[in-house]
């Protein structure tokens, strides 16, 4: 067996490798009286130091090999077989390889441990070549290795335990709540979703069973099936964990929780709706260390980079952030205030839920059965004395109107709308009972996002761009651009591997102002912006098409052209006509 044994303790080790600072690792020592985790894994958790760095330190400072995510993948059955399933899901290692006849190459988040060196030397009969890996890592690959298998086994548990009660026709759904199979069914499906990088959840009842799906990078994909009779007691677990009425069943509830996985505080907020089959759960997933982060990390283009910059450099004003559900607009409105959180500037948000903490912020829950509404804490917050407001969204014209109000008395105010385009937005606006002009004077700068699904890069494809493709592109008929697309591999499934932002910032400039104060459609609005430099979010697309980050077909998915779809499909048609003569 390998053994680093070190008299210094691994934090006054992270301090001389200048890791951490000597508050840094007091900090984090504090929060590891908390959580319980291992220091590693909680410096890494608050973000001191990142995995990469952590795992050089650990390779280079400590002398352990590095086990690759290649390794964990192509895990040797033999291996695992000499530790044994139970000491590896105990102690949360991969054993993945043998060194030598007498040697097991074993992962660890935690090589240092001697205990867990000591047992698995026992057990094994083997020398152990302790390796590194992050928690994080083996935790995947554990959960790829066992999580579906004790969902089995314990809906195939549940079943067995409950087979007399499901043949009585009428018995209360709820009597199985506390029962340990379901917590452990619940459990883990919001693990698993967590480890596939999943942000919702849904338990949908369908006529002869239950089914469960996860979305991964904004697809819906199939987890699991589980018998009908499963579904009241797992609706009744997810209704006591978020603090929901376990006795209502007709009416739609909304609930919330807080869940750690792997070490990571989640953020999951809770929709029951009842359907003809029984009540339909979704769980939205959000990671609430992941919409607190820098700017640099928002994936922007330097020149649309600019164009924010100049957009949040206002002192007053509305900054709008456009775009559906789930395309990232939450992720923008923190980091923006995030960069604008300075002592001296007093920001106030009215949300609904509130989605992040931020210190040094001051943030507002709405309440509508307390009567507080976005429109009624809006009121109240303009007597705090606040220099920045945020605003969860803009909903009706009241609350339109009070933020027009604010902005044109010196406050800056960031909200979102729910519109496709940034000049979309305005006449949203409009339709909201806004007076154009009122527009022109209070907004500065409008920024709509999507977020599209980045191509695998172990095996995308390339090929040249077809006349439809170019045209998608914006480009010229005769131009040759080299483009890729989904291929589909181990490491991805289906040829896309997680998500990059794309985006349309609008400033509203002078020339814009005057449109509003003439007359108001999109479409000149837009034309307008694309003059000054605006690049639309199919040019944003596109962009990205042509770096090879993504596909046409993703590109046309998020951020549709009906004219450019319409100019594509009539050169198909004529290519196809002038084949045919």
């Amino acid at each position: 067996m390998a053994i680093f044994g070190q008299k210094k303790r691994l934090g006054d080790q992270l301090v001389e490798a200048g890791l951490l600072s000597q508050e840094q690792l007091e900090s984090a020592l504090l929060e590891q009286k908390n959580t319980h985790m291992k220091l590693g894994e909680t410096v890494m958790a608050m973000g001191l130091v990142s995995e990469a760095n952590f795992a050089k330190f650990m390779h280079e400072t400590q002398g352990y090999e590095l086990a690759t995510d290649d390794d964990l993948k192509d895990a040797d059955p033999q291996a695992i077989a000499a530790v044994g399933d139970d000491l590896v899901r105990k102690h949360e290692v991969i054993p993945f390889g043998f060194e030598s006849i007498t040697e097991l190459k074993v992962a660890m988040s935690d090589p240092m441990n001697l205990a867990i060196l000591d047992d698995l030397e026992m057990v094994s009969g083997m020398s152990i070549i302790p390796c590194y890996a992050p928690q994080k890592m083996i935790s995947v690959y554990l959960g790829k290795m066992y999580g579906r298998q004790e969902s089995n086994d314990a809906a195939a548990q549940f079943e067995a335990e409950h087979a007399d009660e499901f043949r009585e026709e009428a018995k209360e759904e709820d009597d199985t709540v506390g029962e340990s199979p379901i917590v452990k069914i619940v459990r883990a499906m919001i693990q698993q979703a967590v480890r596939e990088g999943a942000s919702d959840i849904h338990i949908e009842p369908l006529e002869h069973g239950v089914r469960v799906r996860n979305r991964v990078d904004g697809m819906l994909q199939e987890d699991a099936q589980y018998s009908a009779n499963m579904l009241a007691a797992m609706t009744a677990r997810i209704k006591i964990i978020s603090g929901l009425d376990i006795s209502e069943k007709r009416k739609p509830q909304d609930g919330r929780l807080t869940y750690v996985v792997d070490g990571v505080e989640f953020d999951v907020r809770v929709s029951i709706l009842p359907t003809v089959y029984g009540e339909k759960t979704v769980m939205r997933l959000t990671k609430k260390q992941g919409l607190t982060q820098e700017k640099k990390y928002l994936g922007l283009y330097p020149d649309d980079e600019m164009k924010l910059d100049g957009i949040m450099n206002n002192p007053h004003g509305i900054i709008l952030v456009t775009g559906p559900t789930g395309s990232g607009k939450s992720t923008t409105c923190y980091t923006v205030l995030n960069e604008l959180n300075k002592p001296d500037v007093n920001i106030i948000t009215v949300e609904d839920p509130v989605e992040a903490n931020i210190a040094g912020i001051n943030q507002v829950q709405v309440n509508v059965k307390a009567g507080l509404t976005f429109a009624s804490a809006l009121r109240s917050i303009l007597r705090q004395d606040p220099d920045i407001i945020m605003i969860g969204e803009i909903r009706d014209g009241e609350t339109a109107q009070i933020a027009v109000q604010a902005s044109i008395t010196g406050h800056l105010v960031i909200s979102t709308l729910h519109t496709n385009s940034t000049s979309a937005s305005i006449t949203r606006l409009i339709d909201m009972g806004v007076e154009p002009y009122m527009i022109g004077d209070a907004v500065v700068g409008i920024i709509a996002q999507r977020l599209v699904r980045r191509l695998c890069n172990e095996c995308k494809a390339m090929h040249m761009a077809t006349p439809q493709e170019l045209i998608l592109l914006g480009k010229g008929p005769d131009e040759q651009i080299p483009v890729w697309e989904p291929v589909g591999c181990e490491k991805c499934g289906n040829g896309y591997k997680g998500r990059k932002a794309i985006y349309e910032i609008m400033p509203i400039s002078a020339s814009i102002r005057r449109i509003l104060h003439e007359t108001v459609t999109a479409e000149e609005i837009e034309n307008a912006a694309i003059k000054e430099g605006m690049n639309t979010l199919r040019m944003s697309g596109a962009r990205n098409v042509i770096e090879g980050t993504t596909s046409i077909a993703e590109m046309v998915r998020v951020a549709y052209d009906m004219d450019a779809q319409t100019e594509a499909n009539k050169t198909t048609s004529e290519e196809e006509s002038a084949d045919t003569e």
